[in-house]
């Protein structure tokens, strides 16, 4: 009964593909309602299908977790008509601009990265945060394996993700004990973003090699763990990073 989210109210940013599709999903699956956020709303349409299937609630919304004033008009709006208990904020990139050797990265694909990973991270915390007050509710940051160890030529995501592991333990601090803040670090996931490192037989296998399941993993194995930490189960659980990487970090 603990991991039963019904009467409740989801958002999850980067919701339409994915991992934040599958987290959006799971969050619905438990009985929550939720709100799907990502910049393109034909992508955002679809997902919206799929959760009302599960029998709640949810709208149409796209924004861009970088405009400030999209993000606290897009969850004011969200907050009067549905309230916010849950957000999930997963919106995330890692463009070829961003990789490489460090004097190979451009300056403007470090600054999207960070604009992205973790200023839109903290912009949609900032606006969440009274709502989630006045619910008593949780955040739930989607970092990386990359946010606890390093990983060669991705130095802008990792940068990113390491931020966004310590914003995690100092928004806890600083919004207990009314609202829960933690962090989920996946592994590497069967996902349209890492597409590339799976059709390279090469890189595939490094990583499986590397990795004690010998696998990648489904996009469904990580909202188990988000919908947990958002859930009633995981009530005295506030500033932590739960991995959910095969073993990855394990070595």
């Amino acid at each position: 009964m603990q991991l039963d989210l019904t009467g409740k109210t989801a958002v999850v940013t980067g919701g339409s593909r994915g991992i934040g599709r599958a987290i959006s999903l799971g969050l619905a699956d438990a009985g929550a309602n939720v709100v799907p956020l990502s910049r393109t709303e034909s992508d955002v349409e679809a997902v919206v299908e799929s959760i009302r299937e599960c029998g709640v609630e949810s709208r149409v919304e796209s924004l861009d977790v970088t405009d400030t004033d999209a993000v606290a008009g897009c969850f004011g709006r969200i907050a009067d008509d549905l309230g916010i208990d849950a957000v999930v904020n997963n919106a995330g990139i890692n463009p070829a601009s961003a990789l490489g050797r460090p004097e190979q990265v451009s300056e403007d694909g470090f600054e999207q990265v960070v604009d992205v990973n973790l200023e839109g991270a903290f912009n949609c915390a900032r606006e969440a945060g009274p709502h989630l007050r006045e619910s008593g509710g949780s955040l739930l940051n989607v970092a990386s394996v990359g946010g606890l160890v390093g990983l060669p030529r991705q130095h802008p995501y990792v940068a990113s993700k390491h931020g966004l592991v310590g914003l995690t333990k100092s928004l806890a601090l600083d919004w207990a004990p009314e609202v829960r803040v933690n962090c989920l670090a996946p592994g590497y996931v069967a996902t349209d973003l890492t597409k590339e490192l799976r059709d390279d037989d090469t890189l595939r296998q490094s990583i499986v090699d590397r990795t004690p399941l010998e696998r990648f993993a489904d996009p469904e194995e990580i909202a188990g763990p988000a919908t947990f930490l958002c859930s009633d189960a995981a009530s005295f659980v506030t500033g932590s990073t739960l991995t959910a990487d095969g073993g990855w970090t394990a070595r």
